[in-house]
């Protein structure tokens, strides 16, 4: 394993990997939501690491169980 992993997934991809739209991804972007993110010049990556400690952050056992 990489201990200094390059951020390579576009929007698009970081999208389908977690079963959103691009746009949404986009609108957490603006909103402070979502999975953490890089900007590197104009362009935006993400980490596949990232998106699943993300995506492990917000298992829930019930539709009433406060998030953290």
């Amino acid at each position: 394993m990489n201990p200094n992993p390059v951020p390579n997934l576009t929007t698009r991809q970081a999208a389908r990997r977690l079963g959103l739209s691009p746009r949404t991804l986009e609108k957490w972007r603006v909103e402070g939501n979502g999975p953490p993110f890089y900007k590197i010049g104009r362009r935006v990556a993400y980490l596949e690491a990232d998106l699943v400690e993300w995506l492990r952050g917000r298992r829930r056992r019930s539709t009433s169980e406060q998030s953290a």
